[in-house]
């Protein structure tokens, strides 16, 4: 099998720092495997990295689409296979490099996805219903999707919703995929101890702040029903709409961004654990960079 490298692992820990150390001594591109940093008008809030951070190493699948524009899983598995055969044609080893587990799955395993007829009647109604009444109907219809699927995720519980009353179940259709790898994937975990990893996600909210997240935020939202948009539920978007329609402080988003930021966090850990072989590599440990390279020259000659 093809050959790849997947790093993974919590905001704050270097994964982007070390993809761009990785390149340059391979001498190949890398592959952003976030959900968010596709948009070209959210920088800020994705954390996105940086034309200085990225030293002249080319990145695919970053400000690769307007906000406004339908952007999902199966659009990111096309896409991050075609960048993915196109490295590797020029004999390269792609490096992924990302935290959205369920995007960096679907590329790495045999995933398919399946066109879906939208009954818009049946839309409507899960339109006008609570994320408490969708999440407690998807347990009432297929118990086994919540298992993957967060409460707070309305986007995906909706879909999973139309799957099942489309006559397919989410979880069904899944247990039938083999879920095998199609890559030969070295993947990288990076952590750190948990009031580390918390500490440098309090810190990168606080300078998202500084660095004029609310500005960004107002200025897609120019139309006022941008709320509604697949861009706008990432963390670090979603939690401003009620300070715009006056019903919180900013003080209080940015704890709520803080917050929601630590969670993802906290179920990254236990996604990447449950779903793929990871190679934790603790960054709080001396020569840890030493042995993760070494490692990867060992994979490589494997």
């Amino acid at each position: 099998m093809e050959k790849i490298i997947i790093i993974v692992g919590p905001t704050g820990v270097g994964k982007t720092s070390l993809s761009i150390e990785l390149a340059k001594q391979l001498h190949t591109k890398i592959i952003s495997g976030d959900s968010m940093q596709v948009y070209r008008e959210m920088t800020i809030g994705t954390a996105k990295v940086t034309p200085q951070e990225a030293q002249g190493i080319h990145h695919y699948l970053i400000d690769t689409f307007s906000y406004k524009d339908e952007y999902n899983v199966k659009v990111f598995q096309k896409m991050g296979r075609e960048a993915i055969a196109d490295i590797i044609q020029n004999g390269n080893i792609p490096i992924i490099c990302g935290g959205t587990g369920l995007y960096i799955k679907s590329l790495y395993y045999d995933y398919e996805f399946r066109e879906e007829e939208t009954d818009e009647e049946f839309r409507t109604f899960l339109h006008s219903r609570s994320e408490d009444e969708l999440y407690g109907l998807l347990k009432v219809i297929d118990p086994k999707a919540t298992e993957t699927i967060h409460h707070n995720n309305r986007k995906r519980v909706e879909r999973a919703l139309m799957r099942a009353h489309a006559g397919e179940k989410k979880s069904e259709a899944e247990s039938a995929q083999n879920h095998e790898p199609i890559y030969d994937a070295y993947v990288i975990g990076l952590t750190a101890n948990r009031e580390y990893v918390y500490e440098r996600i309090n810190q990168r909210v606080d300078e998202m702040i500084r660095a004029g997240l609310e500005e960004e935020v107002r200025s897609l939202i120019q139309e006022g029903n941008e709320w509604d948009l697949q861009s706008m539920q990432g963390i670090g978007y979603k939690e401003w709409k009620e300070y715009f329609l006056g019903n919180r402080s900013k003080e209080e988003v940015i704890e709520l961004i803080k917050k929601n930021s630590r969670n993802f966090a906290k179920r990254q850990y236990t996604w990447f654990n449950n779903q793929m072989q990871v190679n934790w590599y603790s960054i709080e440990e001396e020569k840890w960079k030493e042995r993760c390279m070494q490692d990867i020259e060992r994979w490589m000659k494997s």
